[in-house]
């Protein structure tokens, strides 16, 4: 069974209190660049996977698409991004994001943000975005970086008086399920190398666009100088690629 913590009341609260979850995509530090890699959405239909509280399916129709499709797990995220979207052309479904089934040339534009970590197979999440998407059409991701994931801590080495010393690499190579703690105990997410993600989109029928290491914003840094410990390590990772067309 796949794992659903966002259904957890305990969870879910603390989740709904973190700036991005009350500031949205404003409040999100991988926003900036992610945004960046999306097409020109304008009369596109548009898939979000992972669409949580439905920020990036309002911003999709704000930027013009035609029609939106948001695809979550949580009933509890669902119900409060169908609580904040007053919009027709906008439709939430729940469903785990590697059970997805739409037909074929549904969709011009996918997008998942910070989704993927949780799904394990993400070689047959790929194709079924392929088999669903236009030629030519975007698939734009992101996920927590791989030298995040790697190891279960994720978390600074630090000193005697607990000052932050270092971001410790180890187990890179060794992917698969890892049981991390964010929020609570044992959140499962996935750890897999750049070469993996980057490779199992090409071997679905994408070819890369752009490979981005999301950092915060020279506004952001302003407005918080916590913000930069994040330029010591990459915390995101994310992609834009395109479906080949068919020969």
């Amino acid at each position: 069974m796949k794992q659903n913590k966002y259904d957890d009341p305990d969870f879910f609260s603390r989740y709904s209190a973190m700036p991005r979850s009350t500031g949205g995509l404003a409040a999100a530090n991988e926003w900036p660049a992610v945004r960046d890699l999306l097409p020109d959405l304008a009369g596109k239909r548009v898939l979000d996977l992972g669409c949580g509280f439905g920020w990036h399916c309002r911003y999709a129709r704000e930027a013009g698409a035609r029609s939106v499709v948001g695809v979550d797990l949580s009933s509890r995220m669902l119900e409060r991004a169908r609580a904040t979207t007053d919009d027709p052309a906008v439709t939430y479904v729940q469903s785990a994001i590697e059970d997805i089934g739409f037909d074929a040339d549904s969709f011009d534009v996918v997008l998942s943000s910070l989704a993927l970590h949780y799904v394990e197979d993400f070689d047959q999440t790929c194709a079924r975005v392929a088999a669903c998407l236009v030629d030519d059409g975007a698939f734009v991701l992101s996920v927590e970086h791989p030298v995040f994931t790697a190891r279960e801590a994720q978390d600074w080495h630090r000193g005697a008086a607990g000052e932050i010393a270092h971001w410790p690499v180890d187990d890179y190579q060794r992917e698969g399920r890892r049981h991390t703690r964010w929020m609570a105990d044992d959140v499962v997410k996935y750890h897999r190398t750049v070469a993996t993600t980057v490779n199992t989109l090409i071997d679905n029928g994408f070819r890369i666009a752009r490979l981005l290491e999301p950092q915060p914003t020279p506004e952001a840094l302003a407005s918080d100088p916590a913000l930069a410990d994040e330029l010591r390590r990459p915390m995101f990772m994310a992609v834009s690629a395109v479906k080949s067309r068919a020969p």
